[in-house]
């Protein structure tokens, strides 16, 4: 089976620092890939680089999706070919409701022109698995929302857009089990034979709904480290030091906090 997103030799650099050194990366249709990193390894520049982040500067290699090199497409043409990310800190947008930045957002990607009360009907099932009100559609984009609410938005975005290809970049950071309960079983359903997740974390918890097929650990730019779910489950009980013992890095590797 071919990959549906391939990463080959990656360099990515953000200013004067190079943060990706040298990254290879292929996932198929239907696999759910993690990333697993110190701070500052790398993990969220490889999602932000895949989607075409104007901050990121690819130096070298290729990103190719669905057998197509995409390395010079920009973020809103790569969305309209099934790619999406979830940020890790989403930001609020006074004025504009979750409604209109859902359709908006869709008629965008899809090209399509959408009535707006079959597709606010189309919402309710949506939000009845994320346990949201549907009032919550008629609040301004993330203003005032909680961490659960905001990550909750973006896995409503994600199924409304139905991409082929779906990045996570730390969907559990500061949600409670049930949230993070709810948020991982979203995307659980949402996965399918076709459909493929990278997700990058430092918890268990997102995965308690969701077992990877691969795990890779980045350090210091590099992929140093790949294995199954029982990898992740090492790391979240003994961190990154023992990997940097097993390859005899130099320099420490700081935790996660």
């Amino acid at each position: 089976m071919t990959c549906l997103l391939q990463v080959k030799d990656l360099n990515v650099s953000v200013g004067d620092k190079q943060i990706l050194k040298g990254v290879n990366l292929c996932i198929k249709p239907g696999e759910v890939h993690v990333v697993m990193g110190p701070n500052g390894a790398g993990k969220s520049t490889l999602a932000n680089a895949i989607m075409a982040h104007p901050k990121y500067e690819v130096k070298g290699g290729s990103i190719e999706y669905k057998g197509e090199d995409i390395s010079e497409l920009s973020a809103d043409e790569r969305a309209r070919k099934g790619i999406f990310l979830s940020f890790q800190t989403p930001i609020e947008v006074p004025g504009i409701t979750v409604e209109e930045f859902l359709r908006s957002t869709k008629a965008q990607v899809s090209d399509e022109k959408l009535s707006v009360l079959k597709f606010r009907k189309s919402l309710k099932p949506i939000l009845e698995e994320l346990k949201l009100d549907e009032s919550y559609l008629d609040r301004y984009l993330n203003v005032g929302f909680s961490g659960g609410e905001k990550k909750k938005t973006e896995i409503l975005q994600m199924k409304v857009l139905d991409p082929d290809f779906v990045m996570l970049d730390e969907a559990d950071s500061g949600l409670d089990v049930d949230a993070v309960r709810i948020v991982s079983e979203g995307v659980s359903k949402f996965l399918t034979e076709q459909k493929s997740c990278l997700i990058i974390t430092h918890h268990s918890e997102i995965l308690s709904s969701i077992t990877p097929d691969f795990v890779h650990v980045i350090i210091d730019g590099k992929i140093v480290k790949e294995g199954d779910a029982s990898l992740g489950q090492r790391i979240q009980k003994d961190g990154f030091e023992w990997i940097r013992q097993e390859l005899g890095l130099k320099e420490p590797v700081a935790e996660e906090e």
